[in-house]
């Protein structure tokens, strides 16, 4: 190998997405992608198809890999199946009949919620004394029922003392981990804060297990660099840091794509539409940056304190299950299925199968036998211990996958719900395939890596059943397909629910019928969006080619557009922040100011002149983001100080720092 070789500075991306896991090998300096490759996502442990996907990319040298960055959706995915740690959520100061009477409590994320007195007021005072006894009863009780703690006080973001004395006598009778609100969030929102804080809690061993699986893979393949992990506003951050506030990885997926989209197209305004598997994301690109939602990320039902990229995601994507209602309406999505080109690839005798179904009459079948159930993993005794339907169903499906009205007959059943087969599901210990735009791609041969006469077979059953033409039915897929993407491109740009404008006959509903068929005589509609299109994902170009031309603007793929998710996981910076609070001291009558508090996430300090509060609030930031940006694997990181009033004699002090990941 030559010294320009051995001299380069190589970096591997890796996203782990809904449907596929992408993994690219990038020279940094250069931009250049030398290598990439997709592999199915292993949603029961991502490691197995991080390890898929990287075992099939070509390495020369180990030693030229100078930094692995990877983005995720376990978090996400994790709190929207509930798939979280049991937590333990204990809320000092909060009034119980407070969040009862506004049913805030469904927000906390855990039924594990218990309320102690103690906490403080606007001012930093403490309302009443903290009830330490009550808090060691209930850790004693609890310990062996949950597998972390969560502490939120009251106005803890204004004085955390009781959270840090909570944490001190929960730590000597525990050796639970233990998350704190004001660590995580200095907003004052209560409840936003204790979800943030129980949710984190719910995430810590799972994203422990997952650096632990992909460092396993790095060591197997022999790769000795830096792990960096994607936060939900894009930027960067060590996997050390990463494993203490897994939270900060919600939405790292969608936030990578769009990164990824900018470094790729090198366009700074734009909307990015990432086309996957199972969704569709969609973010904005102003000049050169995600937009940030400066709201909390929402996740699920639940509302957080977590700062992240401005997004939409939804239930399309080239896997969706396409089939139709009882009223007979074609349906696509939001369920994720696999293709039946991809179950016929690999079990040949689906194809057999579903010829035979092109030739029978429809009036005694159903769009049921386009779906079949498939066994992916055997499973633990204990996983099917409460139902010999389920067993049966196992047994069945070792031998073959089955379509929906064979699995009825063989079991005796009516319908297949009667099975409570959900948690198998969930479980990916079977899978479901049906109908997809994906099959459609094979038989356009937009996309042909498995079994095209299979698919045209499942397209011909199809039309069959719903008495159309194969091409006609391939037009009102499309058409459907298009009417999605477009009502959610203006829903998101507008911020206007647009379907609940399209749900009642209107000029709203007019308007963009009309903006898409143009079918009205005499009077036109259009829509117009002021930047291109940049278009991500594999199945992009089928998808976005007649929403762009809608929309009239430009549809942009750049080079390896169908995996920037994973070339965004190596383009961002390592960003860390603290925000730092100044406000006044009262006199016990609370009509004069007597000193200053300085409260920063991890301490808090008191200060006579208000001008000697700032100046050590100012250094105190700087000196924290810096060295807190320098151990997070940043190289000569920039650092950036915002300060505003925040009331009377009330200050924030916002301090940033910026830097390109130091490789090595």
């Amino acid at each position: 190998m030559n010294n320009s070789t051995q001299s380069r500075n190589l970096v591997l991306g890796i996203d782990t997405g809904g449907t596929y896991t992408d993994a690219v090998l990038l020279d940094y300096d250069t931009h250049q992608v030398l290598d990439r490759h997709k592999s199915l996502t292993t949603k029961r442990d991502f490691a197995i198809g991080i390890g898929n996907v990287i075992d099939r990319i070509h390495i020369d040298d180990p030693k030229e890999i100078k930094m692995v960055s990877v983005s995720t959706t376990l978090a996400t995915n994790a709190i929207a199946e509930s798939k979280g740690k049991r937590v333990g959520l204990f809320l000092i100061g909060y009034d119980p009949e407070l969040i009862s009477s506004f049913k805030m409590s469904q927000q906390f994320s855990t039924p594990n919620y218990y309320y102690f007195d103690g906490g403080h007021d606007l001012y930093g005072a403490e309302k009443k004394p903290l009830d330490l006894k009550s808090i060691l009863e209930k850790v004693k009780q609890i310990k062996h029922q949950v597998d972390a703690l969560a502490v939120s006080s009251y106005f803890s973001p204004l004085n955390p003392e009781h959270e840090n004395r909570a944490y001190q006598a929960i730590s000597s009778v525990c050796d639970l981990p233990i998350v704190l609100g004001h660590q995580l969030s200095t907003k004052l929102g209560s409840v936003e804060r204790a979800t943030t804080a129980a949710l984190n809690a719910s995430l810590l061993s799972v994203l422990r297990e997952f650096i632990i699986a992909v460092r396993r893979v790095m060591e197997r393949r022999k790769i000795a660099a830096p792990l960096m992990v994607v936060r939900g506003d894009g930027t960067l951050m060590s996997d050390e840091f990463a494993v203490r506030t897994p939270v900060e990885t919600i939405h790292s997926g969608p936030a990578a794509s769009a990164i990824g989209g900018h470094f790729l197209s090198g366009i700074d305004n734009a909307l990015i539409l990432d086309v996957g598997g199972t969704t569709t994301d969609l973010a904005l690109l102003i000049d050169g940056k995600v937009t940030i939602s400066e709201k909390g990320a929402m996740v699920s039902e639940y509302k957080t304190a977590v700062k992240a990229a401005d997004l939409l995601s939804i239930g399309l994507g080239g896997d969706s299950h396409i089939r139709t209602n009882r009223e007979g309406d074609l349906l696509i999505g939001p369920e994720r299925v696999v293709p039946l080109a991809y179950l016929s690839a690999q079990y040949p005798k689906v194809k057999h199968q579903l010829h035979n179904l092109t030739k029978i009459s429809w009036q005694k079948s159903s769009p049921e036998w386009l779906e079949y159930w498939y066994l992916i993993r055997e499973p633990e005794s204990m996983e099917l211990a409460d139902s010999d339907r389920k067993r049966k169903l196992v047994e069945i499906l070792r031998v073959s996958p089955r379509a929906i009205p064979e699995i009825s007959k063989e079991l005796g059943i009516i319908h297949v719900s009667q099975i409570g087969a959900e948690e198998l599901f969930r479980q990916e210990i079977i899978g479901k395939a049906g109908f997809t735009p994906t099959d459609l791609m094979h038989i356009q041969e937009q996309y042909s890596v498995w079994d095209v006469e299979a698919a045209r077979y499942a397209l011909d059953a199809f039309s069959h059943y719903l008495l159309k033409e194969p091409a006609e039915v391939q037009r009102l897929v499309w058409e459907l397909i298009n009417e999605i993407i477009l009502e959610a491109v203006v829903s998101f740009v507008t911020e206007i629910s647009l379907s609940e404008e399209l749900s009642a006959p209107g000029i709203g509903a007019w308007f963009f019928k009309n903006a898409i068929y143009q079918r009205h005589p005499h009077l036109g509609a259009a829509l117009k969006l002021a930047y291109p299109v940049i278009g991500l994902g594999g199945p992009a170009k089928m998808f976005l080619d007649a929403s762009t031309r809608t929309l009239h603007t430009d549809l942009v793929l750049p080079e390896h557009y169908q995996v920037a998710n994973a070339v965004g996981a190596t383009a961002g910076s390592i960003m860390v922040s603290e925000e730092v609070l100044i406000y006044p001291k009262l006199s016990e009558s609370g009509l004069d100011v007597i000193g200053y508090f300085v409260q920063s996430s991890y301490d808090r300090l008191e200060y006579q002149e208000l001008a000697t509060a700032l100046e050590f609030a100012r250094r105190l930031s700087h000196e924290y983001v810096y060295s807190a940006a320098i151990r997070s694997g940043a190289a000569n990181p920039e650092v950036i100080i915002n300060e505003k009033m925040d009331g009377i004699d009330t200050y924030r002090i916002f301090a940033q720092a910026y830097g390109k990941p130091r490789l090595s």
